[in-house]
């Protein structure tokens, strides 16, 4: 009697696997795709409308926000690192040397140690999107984005994102990691943080404390 049931849940585990896996028709593969999706999916806002969402809820966040065209973007770098009290950053080495103020000492990431990325000053990047209705930045280790350590040891994020890397809705950003299929991928909500059982908030477990975001405008 023990051995039917264990070979009747065998059978079962086996069947639910060939329907996960679409190998047999009217399988859970098919049932997913009759599953009533009435969630936004795709973008209802013009742009100016799109960047001012996103922007709003980065800031919930208690992230500083600046908005600046691409030709301005070096000058603005400079006055929000003054700001912080940041004289040096790190910054990948693909970063667009364009970006940087000219009086800027950086130091390019060579597989640099966690030691090392930990007394930085901190680190500059771009990012791949971001998800305006979450105020989410998504980062794919691409160009400029720099590795993953890079943007989760140093204790403060200064982090560009165009306003043509801005999509409204979730679904929209997974429809294009989908098409890219990366092989990594760090989503970033504001300045890491965590709560112990007495709810004391601590910033800057498992990323950075600080982060700041520019926003090139439509006209960068």
């Amino acid at each position: 009697m023990k051995g039917q049931v264990s070979s009747g849940a065998r059978g079962l585990i086996l069947e639910r696997i060939c329907d996960i896996l679409g190998n047999r028709p009217g399988t859970a593969a098919a049932e997913y795709e009759l599953i009533a999706r009435e969630y936004q999916q795709s973008a209802t806002l013009e742009e100016e409308e799109r960047i001012a969402v996103f922007v709003e809820r980065v800031q919930h966040y208690q992230v500083d926000v600046y908005r600046c065209e691409r030709a301005t973007l070096p000058r603005t770098i400079s006055e929000v690192l003054a700001g912080r009290n940041k004289s040096r950053l790190m910054v990948p080495s693909d970063l667009p040397r364009e970006w940087l103020p000219p009086d800027l000492p950086v130091l390019d990431d060579e597989a640099l140690g966690c030691a090392e990325l930990d007394r930085s000053e901190g680190v500059l990047t771009g990012c791949s999107l971001a998800i305006a209705s979450t105020g989410t930045i998504v980062l794919r280790h691409q160009h400029a984005e720099g590795r993953r350590a890079l943007t989760l040891v140093p204790d403060y994020h200064l982090c560009v994102v165009s306003h043509d890397q801005i999509v409204q809705t979730v679904p929209e950003a997974i429809r294009l990691l989908a098409r890219w299929k990366p092989k990594l991928v760090t989503t970033i909500s504001g300045p890491s943080a965590t709560a112990d059982i007495e709810m004391t908030r601590v910033r800057g477990v498992h990323g950075p404390r600080i982060l700041d975001v520019i926003v090139l405008g439509v006209g960068g």
